[in-house]
């Protein structure tokens, strides 16, 4: 790194590490409730786009805060503007606000029961993914922050954003659609943090990563055609099943095969095939839609072109066609090494210097990135694990929980990091 680069961060080190807010009364104080309302959001969990309820809570904490509230941003969206009592630079803060389609199976007391629609089927709605507790985090460094404006040289956005999990089909939303609509102009936003709850990381652990932290998220759907014909005759007709076999089969060796692995990791998974009626009849057609995990651009680039190659003609082989979509859902979660630096003595002065860990790249996708293609920004896991607990469960599953205990490390970061960039 050149030396011009070196020095500032250096001295931005020696000032964060000196600086102190003492805050711990009302760190000690807003524990409670930001338990309280992440009991509440997880009681009643909205779908993406239909977070009404949720939206309207959250616009009106932060009125009674005295902050400058918009909403219906995106759909359901609500932006909060705090100004300080100095003039200085805009830093963005988010939180993401809406459930998953899953039923919830364990047994909290403040588990969720609630049904709705998704897909034309009727649904569990449950907080599968920790977006509650992003929220109330968010609400309690609102809290925080509006009480102490003399500390504010600048102006901090606090952005509740809809959709993350993806808007239903046919509907536009989530963070492409929220800096579609200029949530990070007027004021214009100069860096943006955010961070993700996490059920493998300790209770009092962040972990992080510079550059690519989260994977590019696409999603391709591939239409396979072939010839009916009676299953007790194959070589009357041409089998769309056994092609899909083949795409399939053909398609993991562009992984195997042609990527360099080295460089970053990369996946392509076929979750669903759809085809045929009954037992004895080869069908017409075939569908298989699935996702594609990159977390270089160059590489995403060699493979979405080599799919297009293959599938037609593996098709082709086999005396059948076949047509692929590829379609874009996140971008890479790209965390600007600068700012990673710039920020790093603030993390490791709230959390403990063995507490704050280098998180290797994973394959989920956030689309937290679209506002970091605007913006440089800072995205990192937060500790939601109960320490020695080996058996939790994954995201996005019926069991899902997380130790709320970790919850108050999340509001000193943001917290700490909002005041520390803008004031030096």
């Amino acid at each position: 790194m050149k030396l011009y680069l070196i020095l500032p961060m250096l001295l931005w080190c020696l000032i964060s590490s000196a600086q102190k807010y003492n805050f711990e009364k009302e760190y000690k104080s807003i524990e409670p409730k930001v338990i309280d309302w992440r009991r509440d959001f997880h009681q009643n969990p909205e779908l993406s786009n239909r977070e009404f309820n949720t939206a309207e809570k959250i616009a009106s904490h932060l009125k009674s805060l005295g902050i400058e509230v918009q909403t219906g941003v995106a759909k359901t969206g609500v932006v909060g503007i705090l100004k300080g009592n100095k003039n200085g630079k805009v830093i963005a803060l988010r939180a993401d606000i809406d459930a998953l389609p899953v039923t919830e199976r364990n047994d909290l007391p403040f588990k969720s029961t609630v049904k709705s629609e998704f897909l034309g089927q009727e649904v569990g709605v449950m907080h599968a993914c920790g977006h509650d507790t992003h929220t109330a985090i968010l609400m309690g460094v609102a809290e925080i922050l509006s009480k102490n404006r003399d500390k504010i040289k600048g102006t901090i956005k606090f952005i509740f954003q809809p959709a993350e999990e993806g808007p239903p089909p046919g509907e536009e939303g989530g963070a492409l659609l929220m800096v579609k609509e200029g949530v990070l102009k007027n004021p214009d936003v100069d860096v943006i943090f955010g961070l993700h709850i996490n059920s493998a990381t300790p209770v009092g652990v962040i972990r992080y990563k510079s550059e690519g932290l989260m994977a590019a998220v696409q999603r391709f759907v591939i239409q396979v055609e072939g010839k009916q014909t009676h299953g007790s005759q194959p070589w009357k007709g041409i089998d769309p099943i056994l092609i899909s076999a083949k795409i399939i089969d053909g398609l993991q060796t562009i992984i195997s095969r042609e990527v360099d692995l080295t460089n970053e990791a990369a996946v392509i998974s076929v979750g669903k095939i759809t085809s045929g009626v009954r037992f004895n009849i080869i069908p017409e057609s075939a569908e298989m839609i699935g996702t594609i995990r990159t977390l270089d651009y160059n590489m995403q680039k060699q493979i979405t072109e080599r799919m297009k190659e293959m599938v037609p003609d593996i098709a082709k082989a086999y005396g059948g066609t076949a047509t692929i979509e590829i379609k874009s859902n996140t971008d890479i979660t790209f965390n600007n090494p600068e700012l990673v630096v710039k920020m790093l003595p603030t993390l490791k002065r709230v959390a403990g210097q063995d507490n704050v860990q280098i998180q290797k790249a994973v394959t989920g996708g956030e689309d937290f990135s679209y506002f970091q293609n605007e913006v440089p920004g800072f995205f990192f896991f937060l500790g939601g694990m109960t320490p020695g607990n080996t058996a939790s469960f994954p995201h996005h599953t019926p069991d899902f929980s997380i130790d709320e205990n970790g919850m108050i490390l999340g509001v000193k970061a943001l917290t700490e990091m909002s005041l520390d960039f803008l004031n030096n």
